[in-house]
Parts: structure tokens; sequence; C-alpha cells
């Protein structure tokens, strides 16, 4: 199968702004080449070079790219480059988003799933989660609880803020038989890591196919599909269904739209994790799930995204 590989030129503080934007328009991957990575891999003796070009360590020149059906492509690229227009003129004066140069190429289905690939390496995340691809070995230390992912194209490896700040407040708020709900699942690895921290059971709930398909996968390459409820489905519609804790990384859109109904599924007193929100959104979150007779405890920030904590 041939797909067409959008890339978009921008810089480090930007990019994960363009890959959610890209994120909209695919379910086949989105992957950020930022010479960062290249540095880290070097750091975490993950990767060796005989030789790096040194002026390489001075181009703040990062690429994002995303893969999209050959079918698709006519439609989907004017929008992508609207849409990159929008996030540009939003972050005028306080964001550099590089030249934003925009090029397509038509690749084969092996040769961008090994870009992909090339672009993970295990991810450390809080004091006791590390997120690591199927592919890669890697030799756990005592307290620590690898989550294994395929390589799925659904949304939430860990690399992205937004799931980075999630797994760190799960970590933090998550005590031992907790019942966990995560709406929004994408590729489990919330729900997953809420089983490996300890978590009684985990349900997890997306409207995507793909993302349903990917996360019931990676349960049972981890071992956990007999304490996870994977769910198609936009938001839990058993009221019976109650979380100690619950997480959504969505959008803040989409969060102030469920706001209403997400209490009916946290037990008294659970704890409410959401991120996805920019800084232009965040009152709006404050304020649509403080209606809800929720109190915000935390507020935490990675890179432009925030992540919340409610008690209710």
């Amino acid at each position: 199968m041939k797909f067409t590989e959008i890339t978009v030129h921008t810089t480090s503080e930007a990019s994960e702004l363009i890959a959610d934007a890209l994120w909209n328009y695919t379910n086949y991957g989105v992957a950020i080449s930022d010479v960062k990575d290249v540095i880290a891999l070097q750091r975490d003796k993950a990767m060796y070079w005989d030789y790096m070009d040194e002026s390489l360590l001075d181009n703040g020149d990062v690429l994002v790219k995303a893969f999209i059906t050959l079918e698709d492509t006519p439609k989907t690229l004017p929008l992508i480059r609207e849409d990159i227009e929008i996030l540009k003129e939003r972050g005028k004066g306080f964001l550099n988003f590089g030249t934003l140069e925009t090029t397509g190429k038509v690749v084969e289905g092996d040769d961008w799933l090994e870009i992909w690939r090339k672009h993970f390496r295990p991810l450390h995340i809080g004091e006791r989660i590390v997120v690591c691809p199927e592919w890669i070995a890697y030799e756990k230390k005592p307290d620590e609880k690898v989550v294994k992912l395929d390589s799925n194209m659904a949304f939430g490896t860990g690399e992205h803020e937004t799931t980075s700040m999630c797994l760190k407040l799960l970590q933090e708020y998550l005590t031992p038989r907790s019942v966990c709900i995560d709406v929004g699942c994408g590729s489990g690895i919330l729900g997953i890591s809420a089983i490996k921290l300890g978590a009684e059971f985990a349900y997890l709930t997306d409207i995507d196919d793909i993302a349903v398909k990917s996360a019931t996968h990676n349960c049972k390459i981890n071992g956990v599909s007999d304490k996870v409820k994977v769910a198609h489905s936009d938001l839990l519609s058993d009221a019976e269904i109650k979380g100690d804790i619950m997480l959504a990384n969505i959008t803040a859109e989409i969060l102030c739209r469920l706001a209403p109904s997400i209490p009916k599924n946290l037990k008294d007193g659970g704890t409410l994790i959401l991120s996805g929100i920019i800084e232009s959104r965040l009152q709006t979150v404050k304020d649509a799930f403080g209606a809800q007779g929720l109190t915000l405890e935390k507020s935490i920030k990675e890179g432009e995204w925030y992540a919340l904590s409610f008690r209710l």
C-alpha cells in the first residue's frame, strides 16, 4: 500500500503542536525527527555512531512527518496547511514555528513503518513507569514497571507531554486496588500503566476503531487483558461503572463537552486527571469541571500543555 509522507519543517518548541495538528488527519502515524532525540539516544547509550556531523547539533530545523493514504492526499493536504496557518497565527509573538515548509512524497507502507519505529526508545516517566517499544529489549530495574507498546499508530506513546503528565499524576494518585477509567484511551498506555502499578481494574474507551484495536492488542502483549475492558464508546454509557481515578487526555473542547457526564462515573472522593489543554483554554476547562462540583487540586505544565487533577 502506498502513502504520502507529509513533511513539515518546524522547531523543537512547536513540533508537538504541529504533530497534534497532523494527527487530526491520519490514523497511520506521525513522527518527529529532532536532533535532540539523537543526542538523547547517544546519552542513553541506546544507539551509537562512528561519526556524526557536528553541524547537525546547531540545526534548529525539526521535521514532523505524517503518513496519509494516496486517495486522501488531495483533500487532506490543503486542510493540513490551513490548520498550520491557524496555529502560526495563534502563536504569533511568543512561539517560533520555523519555516513551516510543507512537502509530500509517495512512500511504500513498509518504508514508513521503519521510519516510525526508528523514532522510539525506552522512556522513563515519573519514578516507576518505563514505556518501551515491543521490539526493543529492555532490562528493567527492580522498582520499574515496563509498559510495552506495539508499532501501532494510535496516539499515546508517552513521548507527548500530555501523556507524560497523565502518567506522572497517575503514579502520584494511584493507590492499591484502585479502579481506573481512561476516556479516549488511544494506545491504552494509561490504563495498562494503572494495572502495572497495582490497580484492580481498568475501563478503557475510545471512539476510534483503530485505537480500540490497538489498546486491546497492547493489553494482550502486556499480560493485563484479564484486568482491562476496552470499549468502543464516546464515554461510559453504564453509570454503574465507577472509578477511583478517571483520566481523559483529549482536547479542551471535548473535555468541556464531556464535563457534565464525567462525575456519574467517578466515585465520591475520586480523582479526575485531565490533559490536552493549552493555556488559552485552561480557565475554560477549570470552570467547566468546577461547575460539576469538582475541586482543582493541582495544575502542571510541560511545553505548551497543561494537565489538571481534580477531586470529587
